[in-house]
């Protein structure tokens, strides 16, 4: 991030009304402007979690993020230039009958629109790039999606330090810190299981965002390192499951087993393979990737993978 940019997240938030796709538009107070949902990065926030926050502050709605839809970049008053991730996120009935939204001195009104009509009334340039986008994933049959998150585990003891098993080795206190500091980040993407290589390490990864979904981890030795470098590994079963199960899930293992991961997602939802799966894949400690795949249609192909790092 340079110095001079400024960092903001949000969302084209979009839901079925009567079978008819609609997505919702802000109208601001101050700008007398309409426009997507969206707001600067707070201090020790990732862009995920800043696009779930500004758009529940804006419109009163908890929403989960599924696809990225595109970045904008436009030059403020003040001559900085701004940047914006947008994702697509459903509102669930739920969520929109729970919605804490009031009018208040930054957004005057909410309202739900069909694209034509976003397209004609959006203030901005930018916004429509964005609309644009989505589109394009409405248009594909992608919508909605569920993710799979592929992570590796935290920063973990140097084998030449540790003298117990290898499965055995903890974390460092910055894997710890690590552990912690990609709650957050998972959250934004609605994960609801949990699976992680029965190694210490990957196990102590996935602990805090497993009670912040009030979930147990579960284990599975198919996906640890163990079973990958004695022969055993089988990636395919854990993926074929999660796949057929078209729920939002976190498997939690080790570098050296994470290439097969990604390759047996995609062999499982008829994904060309390519250079992608290799980016995706090569992660650092405490880093993850989310493999967005079409609800109604898994074997139509991956939809968007997207990497983040974790902050400490």
């Amino acid at each position: 991030m340079t110095e001079t940019a400024v960092y903001a997240a949000g969302g084209v938030v979009w839901r079925l009304v009567d079978g008819k796709l609609r997505i919702l538009l802000i109208h601001r107070t101050k700008y007398r402007d309409l426009t997507l949902p969206k707001g600067k990065v707070d201090p020790g926030e990732t862009l995920a979690e800043t696009a779930v926050r500004e758009i529940r502050e804006e419109t009163g709605i908890r929403v989960a993020l599924g696809v990225p839809v595109g970045v904008s970049r436009y030059r403020m008053p003040n001559g900085r230039t701004k940047i914006v991730h947008y994702w697509a996120a459903e509102a669930t009935d739920a969520a929109v009958r729970t919605s804490s939204f009031v009018p208040n001195k930054e957004v005057a009104a909410i309202e739900w629109v069909s694209l034509k009509k976003a397209r004609k009334h959006l203030s901005y340039p930018v916004d429509i790039e964005i609309l644009d986008e989505f589109c394009r994933v409405v248009d594909e049959g992608a919508l909605p999606t569920f993710p799979i998150v592929v992570l590796r585990h935290a920063k973990a003891r140097a084998r030449e330090e540790w003298e117990g098993s290898d499965t055995a080795r903890p974390l460092t206190p910055r894997g710890r810190r690590q552990a912690q500091a990609i709650v957050g980040p998972l959250l934004a993407f609605g994960v609801r299981r949990v699976i992680s290589s029965p190694a210490e390490r990957c196990v102590r990864t996935a602990t805090p965002i497993a009670q912040a979904i009030g979930q147990r981890v579960q284990f599975c030795e198919s996906i640890s390192q163990d079973a990958w470098e004695e022969g055993r590994a089988d990636a395919r079963s854990i993926i074929g499951q999660r796949v057929r199960s078209r729920k939002p899930v976190v498997l939690a293992s080790h570098g050296p087993v994470l290439p097969d991961i990604l390759h047996e997602l995609a062999l499982a939802t008829g994904t060309m393979s390519g250079s992608y799966l290799g980016s995706a894949s090569a992660l650092d400690p405490a880093a993850f990737s989310v493999v967005h795949v079409p609800v109604e249609h898994p074997g139509a192909g991956i939809v968007a993978i997207e990497t983040h790092e974790p902050q400490v």
